[in-house]
């Protein structure tokens, strides 16, 4: 395969036509559609939809760009490290990751790692659906608690629980007496809470009365004694250490563990590399009382 044609291909399939670019490169619009043309023919594929307006990949042709255009891309980049005589970290680093995390700590680690890497443009994108990698040019997502996926390699960085926290002017419960409750999800079915308490484990009967669209918001509602919640110990350590906030316990159920993920067919560039051992510094053990410190 030639990987000057296959290269011209990743190039017009990034800006979406011959004429984008051209136009953002300065090559020959008339040679870019020449070597596309030649790949095709070597493939005996057809790799776009040409219309009169627009351009479009075929099946066939977003399968290629998919699999060669990230490896081309870093062929590139460690030919640039190695011709300017060092393998540091430039070019872009896009990362997704979790609302809340992004919230609390998120902005502090960007910009750390800006500072330390002025070569690198990192973008960060934050959302909890989960996300094609490829198709959406991701290097990297970080997410919580992830379904397993043969397609990526991940590794864990933080680990956090749930606890169950109330201010203290709100009565401890007892017996059947439902509790009032600050929940996140909408229309939230939960009627109890299963916790792991000092005396014992224990079943906390609730009745939610407010619902926000984000945890972020949740522990000023707390505080204000509208209700108890669950919510990461690392969110609201401060408040517990200083009186504000009182602990009934923790959730009974999985710990709260937050991963690095990238594609497993993609070699780890250097970027990726320095934003990894950029994470283990912040966190070194993974304790929620590392990120609560961050928080902080």
């Amino acid at each position: 395969m030639d990987l000057l044609a296959l290269s011209d291909f990743n190039l017009v399939a990034r800006h979406g036509g011959f004429g984008r670019a051209a136009r953002a490169t300065g090559r020959p619009k008339a040679t870019l559609s020449r070597r596309v043309s030649e790949l095709e023919n070597s493939l005996d594929l057809r790799l776009f939809e040409r219309g009169t307006r627009d351009l479009k990949l075929t099946q066939e042709g977003r399968a290629l760009h998919e699999r060669t255009g990230a490896l081309l891309a870093e062929l590139d980049e460690t030919a640039a490290a190695i011709a300017s005589g060092g393998d540091r970290p430039r070019g872009t680093l896009r990362i997704s990751a979790p609302l809340l995390f992004s919230q609390t700590a998120m902005g502090k680690l960007a910009a750390g790692f800006a500072l330390r890497y002025p070569q690198v443009r990192l973008e960060v994108t934050t959302e909890d659906r989960p996300v094609d990698m490829i198709e959406e040019g991701y290097d990297l997502v970080i997410r919580v608690n992830p379904d397993p996926d043969e397609s990526l390699v991940g590794r864990i960085f933080l680990r956090d629980r749930l606890v169950v926290v109330a201010s203290p002017s709100l009565g401890r419960p007892a017996g059947d007496r439902a509790v009032p409750a600050v929940v996140r999800e909408t229309g939230d079915p939960t009627s109890s809470w299963d916790v792991v308490a000092p005396g014992g484990n224990l079943r906390i009967m609730v009745q939610p009365v407010l619902c926000l669209s984000s945890l972020i918001m949740v522990p000023d509602a707390v505080r204000a004694g509208v209700g108890a919640a669950r919510l990461p110990v690392s969110l609201v350590s401060r408040d517990l250490a200083a009186g504000t906030l009182v602990h009934w316990g923790d959730v009974d159920g999985p710990e709260i563990t937050l991963w690095t993920l990238y594609p497993s067919r993609r070699l780890l560039s250097a970027r990726v590399s320095a934003f990894f051992d950029y994470l283990k510094e912040a966190f070194p053990s993974g304790t929620p009382d590392e990120l609560a410190a961050l928080i902080d």
